[in-house]
């Protein structure tokens, strides 16, 4: 009797799984769905997230490319600037060696004595040369100051000893026109009248001018020893900044002018 109870109650335990079996199955499938979503959407998270750093790493990419194009140009530049500064280092220590031959050879004044006032007339000489042939910057200074060099030869109250002096600072103040850089007012000759313009003079490398408004931009060239005019987009910028340098207004920076390429010596 008690095996068919227990019987009956399997076979009816049972019979209740079967029947609830149905609802178990639709309790989980919203539940795998839910879980699908959920990793559907964090797969779509990490999927933007990785784009987003991609597109951070290639801008970084593009900007490191930037900055390496950029390096090596002002590299390049500072390369030539460097080769530059060596020629003009190897021609300010001759002319120091020169000046310092020369105030050598003062303190032997007394035993040259008849030798030095010849010596000083032909370094006036080979100075007024010098000038005559030079760029035409600040030529009324310079001239006047040569005028007063040969004035002096024939004064009797100054030394044969005082007269080399003066002429040796007159090569001391030329030679140091070729390291500066220098802006003035003057007038030059534009369209057959003269004309007011602000002068600008890189050492000896380059002589331009600008007019007030801009509008006229030009450059001395040796070649022909006049003015030549300057196509005003490309360098009435920088001629203007390099005006603005020379009188202390700006910051020293490189400047592109107009240089002419350097002759082969003879």
């Amino acid at each position: 009797m008690k095996k068919l109870i227990a019987g009956a109650a399997v076979s009816g335990v049972g019979k209740l799984l079967t029947r609830a079996w149905p609802l178990l199955a639709l309790i989980a499938l919203p539940l795998q769905a839910a879980d699908v979503d959920a990793l559907l959407q964090a797969e779509k998270a990490k999927t933007a997230a990785a784009q987003a750093s991609q597109q951070r790493v290639d801008k970084l990419a593009d900007q490191a490319d930037e900055l390496f194009q950029s390096f090596k140009q002002v590299n390049k530049q500072i390369e030539g600037l460097q080769v530059y500064n060596a020629q003009l280092d190897a021609q300010l220590a001759d002319q120091r060696q020169t000046l310092a031959d020369l105030q050598a050879s003062i303190e032997n004044a007394t035993l040259m004595e008849r030798q030095l006032s010849p010596l000083t007339l032909k370094m006036i000489d080979a100075l007024e040369q010098f000038v005559s042939l030079d760029m035409p910057f600040l030529l009324g200074e310079r001239r006047e100051r040569l005028a007063r060099l040969r004035a002096n030869q024939s004064r009797a109250d100054l030394s044969s000893a005082e007269k080399f002096r003066q002429v040796l600072e007159a090569y001391q103040i030329e030679s140091e026109y070729g390291t500066r850089i220098d802006s003035y007012a003057d007038s030059v000759e534009l369209d057959g009248e003269p004309r007011e313009v602000t002068i600008l003079r890189v050492g000896r490398i380059a002589l331009l001018y600008q007019t007030a408004d801009q509008q006229v931009t030009a450059a001395w060239d040796k070649g022909s020893n006049s003015w030549v005019a300057l196509d005003s987009g490309d360098y009435r910028h920088a001629v203007a900044q390099g005006i603005r340098i020379a009188r202390k207004q700006a910051a020293v920076d490189l400047l592109q002018l107009p240089i002419p390429a350097p002759e082969v010596a003879q």
